[in-house]
């Protein structure tokens, strides 16, 4: 088959023209394979929907028998082509990654963390953790220095695990290789820094917001990973029973008002706020975000990014915001007592304001809003629902140990009104490197796999409204919904006791999250 007639026609016509050509013994550079969208994949040619004569010209170079043509779609190519590039297979406490201290650092960012598998060792070392991070699917990876050396950390399922702890590595060049990546400024050591790095693992877009921390020992650096392409989740799969997603539906439907989420850092929040936004009628509705930063991207929904360096912030963007016409608001946190202010004012003149707010329950949010400077005759006349939440680990399938429950644990189950299951279920922990016992695949030895979110909602009812005009503590709120709904007191604890009965999560991860029962 002639170059000429490669150009012509860039899929070859049959599988017989491919006879000619020879298995792989070498893959082609993945910035080739991936802008030519071919690739080799044993005794199979794969291309994607933009194959170019070239990339066949060179994969025709490298084969030594007869391959199978296999044709995929865009999205389908670049996951195989991450599959394919993505082995994993580098264990960080190796001796093969060595240092060389007087080595450049690059200045231009990768374009793709699959690209420099040649790189100087410390590139090749952040590429490394990143990778490593991505396929764990990690949501935050924390860079160490210490007296000692560099620890590098990754948060997996909300909990960290270590990726390594060496002594070799130059901490101060790796933390300036992350610094050049996110636009920081390398020459500054003494004060912290933010940034945000964009990058590519195949078909994959991430947004990492980065945090830089002077330290004794060097800048400690904290990165948090949002996976742009994973995908929203809808409302029905948060996994709230019947009627608590009928309490969510009625949440959604309001004409005005604020709905707040609350929660600790990493629980799950944005995500509810999103399943809040695709239950509202988009077609007869104006919504915008303000938001920072954009973790995906909605259709139907005008979205803005806050920047605070150039005077973007979540107030200024709000307030203009207010003069687009907006039916729904979503404000990704509040923040300041400013911020606070002009959302209840927002919801105030009927507009329908969703957002977040860190605090532990749905009682203490309304305490917080108090501390935020929102007027108690504010909070009352705008506030509608507050969602609190908490992400659980769910027991791995595979190798949890079943048992009999504890007297102590036939108690709690009693206490709280739920059924007592006949066994509970506990996580089969791996106890390590010295073990003859291989650890379980799909767990890795940690006898987790996964998480699944617990929720506490609370609907502002008019017993509740009094109670915020009147000033109530907490512990007044606490006594006045025990009151209404006893049901209702257990809150978060009754929730993730539930899951544990289902055999979702162990009371390990129960105490570990939630705490003691109420």
């Amino acid at each position: 088959m002639s170059d000429s007639s490669i150009t012509k026609s860039p899929l070859p016509e049959t599988h017989q023209e491919m006879t000619q050509y020879a298995a792989p013994q070498v893959q082609l550079p993945f910035a080739f394979a991936r802008d030519h969208q071919v690739a080799l994949d044993g005794a199979h040619l794969v291309i994607g929907p933009g194959v170019t004569p070239t990339g066949l010209r060179a994969a025709r170079a490298m084969a030594g028998r007869a391959l199978e043509l296999t044709q995929l779609d865009e999205l389908a190519f670049q996951s195989r082509l991450a599959q394919l590039y993505d082995e994993g297979g580098e264990q960080f406490g190796e001796d093969h990654l060595q240092f060389d201290l007087d080595g450049e650092i690059r200045d231009a960012m990768p374009r793709d963390l699959l690209e420099d598998a040649e790189e100087a060792p410390v590139v090749k070392l952040v590429n490394q953790l990143l990778r490593r991070a991505v396929r764990q699917s990690a949501s935050d990876l924390h860079i160490e220095p210490h007296e000692g050396g560099l620890r590098a950390r990754i948060r997996v399922d909300g909990t960290l695990q270590q990726a390594f702890d060496r002594q070799d590595v130059p901490a101060r060049r790796v933390v300036s290789r992350l610094k050049v990546m996110s636009g920081l400024d390398i020459a500054e050591t003494r004060l912290p820094q933010d940034g945000r790095i964009s990058l590519r693992l195949g078909g994959r877009a991430f947004d990492v917001r980065i945090s830089t921390l002077p330290g004794p020992h060097g800048e400690r650096v904290v990165m948090r990973l949002l996976d742009r392409s994973g995908g929203l989740m809808a409302p029905e799969d948060l996994g709230l029973d019947p009627e608590r997603q009928a309490m969510l539906n009625r949440l959604a439907a309001q004409p005005n008002g604020i709905i707040l989420a609350t929660g600790p850092t990493g629980s799950g929040k944005t995500t509810t706020l999103y399943s809040l936004l695709q239950l509202a009628d988009r077609r007869q509705r104006n919504v915008l975000t303000v938001e920072d930063p954009i973790e995906y991207e909605l259709q139907g929904i005008s979205q803005s990014q806050v920047n605070a360096e150039i005077g973007m912030t979540f107030v200024r963007v709000l307030r203009t915001v207010l003069r687009q016409d907006p039916d729904v608001i979503l404000v990704g946190e509040i923040r300041d007592s400013e911020t606070a202010q002009v959302a209840a004012e927002a919801a105030l003149t009927g507009h329908l304001v969703f957002s977040s707010v860190h605090a532990n329950t749905p009682l203490a949010t309304i305490v917080r809003l108090r501390e935020l400077g929102v007027e108690n005759y504010l909070v009352s006349a705008t506030l509608r629902g507050i969602i609190a939440q908490r992400l659980l680990r769910k027991l791995c399938p595979d190798c949890k140990r079943p048992g009999a429950p504890t007297p102590e644990e036939l108690t709690q189950f009693n206490r709280m009104g739920i059924e007592a299951p006949a066994q509970v279920y506990h996580a089969n922990v791996h106890p390590g490197p010295d073990s003859d016992e291989p650890p379980c695949e799909t767990c890795a030895g940690t006898g987790y796999s996964g998480r699944v979110g617990v929720f506490d909602l609370l609907e502002i009812t008019d017993r509740v409204r009094e109670g915020i005009e009147t000033g109530y503590s907490e512990y007044q709120f606490q006594q006045l919904i025990a009151e209404d709904s006893p049901d209702a007191a257990g809150g978060l604890y009754l929730s993730a006791l539930q899951k544990v009965a289902d055999g979702e999560t162990s009371f390990a991860e129960l105490a570990r999250v939630i705490g003691e029962a109420p």
